[in-house]
């Protein structure tokens, strides 16, 4: 039973974590009264592995991109 009451706070903490990311330093703001924990988020964000679908020519093409109505 205490396995379980640990994992779902556990769980709750991640969530929380994710909620707060997203709702700040995604954005590029920092946390109100809190901005280390932003920076700590954005360190720890720039040390995991991504998944890019950009090609390099994509990635590195400096003209301005039209937008493309669907």
């Amino acid at each position: 039973m205490t396995w379980i009451l640990v994992a779902m706070l556990g769980i709750i903490l991640l969530a929380v974590l994710v909620v707060l990311y997203v709702a700040y330093p995604h954005r590029g703001e920092d946390v109100p009264n809190a901005p280390w924990v932003g920076e700590a988020m954005r360190k720890g964000v720039n040390l995991l592995p991504t998944l890019d679908n950009q090609s390099d020519e994509q990635k590195y093409d400096t003209r301005p991109r039209e937008k493309q109505h669907h």
